[in-house]
């Protein structure tokens, strides 16, 4: 779509893409929009995908804050409620009580594109992604009582996913948010406090023509959650089951952000649940450092290189195929000499200075192992993060009753 043609703004650039606004693609929504029979009114715009717009709604019915997400028409048969269906019968329970969003309502609706699924979900915070960039910039990092709650809670997340026989297929500081408990039931004026009030620009073509059918009347900024300091009071939600997968049931291809690509679908053509594993041990390393382990710049042989000695050697079954990838590579990729402490052992070395987060070094090196078969489950990386903590603790208390002063 040609963005020439319309009143310029930012929010052209900047939010999702216009030629999604097709048959097939978004659902135009302007705020103020009401959805199932006036029930959802829309409020403010949280975020959007490749295929869905998400916005901060209110319940009418139950008198609450909800995320609404509307999935483009193309999508009409939603693999994220199926998942999540097959989640909640596995639950026993709510899903929040395994640190997974919990779905409140479904339904469909008709517009100029098509007919969209909707997926109302608790209202959450911002996402992991947002809350450690801002860290990062301001060169600070989350308390480790923190780090050890997110890890913990990510770990559990993952636990009850693979029990359920399901892979999640896409764990990212992105789909990963913070619980806003505190703003469920406040006034809009008071949510929008930490939100950020709406931007809106008008969208209108220049030659003054109407709109294409299917277009929004207008641009929504999504939310920045300008004022948001609740992250060390809040617990974590996983989200977004669309890439999300059963046991034995792999797709072809995976979804991956660059920097997030796991190794074996880069040296082989399988991959399975295990890939939450590699990708769970680097959200845990953006906690603590708020920051992912490797960078991407679209050059896989960089990636591996990054990943060469990050936790242990290359396995010897994939050596060749990492020569051929040198030897087309114009880089100067010569690995470092084998070296008896890994890069991540380094790292903690140099910037985790708090006893209590020591335990994240095995945890994250268990994860990050090259083979899938090497990694240690979610149950096993849990139980290692227990009973390392419980050793410190002991450890602890056998100085402090070493140090008490004698009562003779």
């Amino acid at each position: 779509m040609d963005l020439s043609l319309f009143r310029q703004n930012n929010l052209l650039y900047t939010q999702e893409t216009l030629s999604r606004y097709q048959a097939g693609g978004y659902h135009p929504v302007n705020l103020g929009d009401t959805f199932s029979n006036g029930r959802y009114k829309v409020h403010h715009k949280l975020g959007w995908g490749g295929f869905s717009t998400v916005w901060l709604a209110r319940d009418n019915v139950q008198k609450r804050w909800v995320s609404l997400k509307i999935l483009t028409a193309d999508s009409q048969v939603s693999r994220e409620l199926q998942n999540l269906k097959h989640l909640e019968s596995r639950s026993r329970g709510s899903l929040s009580a395994h640190y997974v969003v919990r779905l409140l309502d479904f339904f469909t609706h008709k517009g100029p594109n098509g007919v969209h699924q909707c997926l109302v979900f608790e209202l959450l915070g911002p996402s992991v992604d947002k809350v450690l960039a801002d860290y990062h910039e301001s060169h600070d990092k989350l308390c480790p009582e923190t780090i050890l709650r997110m890890s913990t809670q990510l770990l559990e997340a993952v636990k009850f996913v693979h029990s359920a026989g399901m892979c999640h297929g896409d764990i990212s500081g992105r789909n990963l948010a913070f619980t806003c408990t505190q703003l469920l039931d406040t006034t809009e004026e008071q949510l929008f406090e930490v939100l950020g009030s709406p931007e809106v620009e008008p969208l209108a073509r220049i030659d003054g023509m109407p709109l294409e059918n299917g277009l929004p009347t207008q641009l929504v900024k999504a939310a920045e959650w300008v004022n948001w300091i609740d992250e060390d009071d809040e617990e974590i939600r996983l989200l977004d089951f669309g890439e999300s997968f059963l046991h034995g049931e792999e797709p072809e291809k995976l979804a991956q952000p660059g920097t997030l690509r796991v190794p074996e679908t880069i040296f082989t053509n399988c991959f399975d649940y295990r890939v939450d594993l590699w990708r769970t041990g680097c959200m845990i390393h953006s906690f603590l450092f708020t920051a992912y382990p490797f960078w991407y710049l679209g050059e896989d042989e960089v990636l591996i290189f990054q990943m060469i000695g990050f936790v242990e050697r290359l396995p010897a079954e994939w050596e060749s195929k990492w020569k051929s990838m040198q030897t087309r590579s114009n880089h100067d990729l010569t690995a470092e000499e084998d070296s008896a402490i890994s890069k991540l052992e380094r790292r903690f070395a140099e910037s985790v200075h708090e006893p209590t987060l020591s335990p994240l070094l095995q945890v994250t090196k268990g994860l990050m192992r090259f083979l899938p078969s090497s990694r240690i489950t979610a149950d096993e990386a849990l139980a290692l993060l227990h009973n390392l903590k419980d050793d410190q603790s002991s450890l602890a208390f056998g100085r402090e009753d070493t140090d008490m002063p004698s009562s003779q």
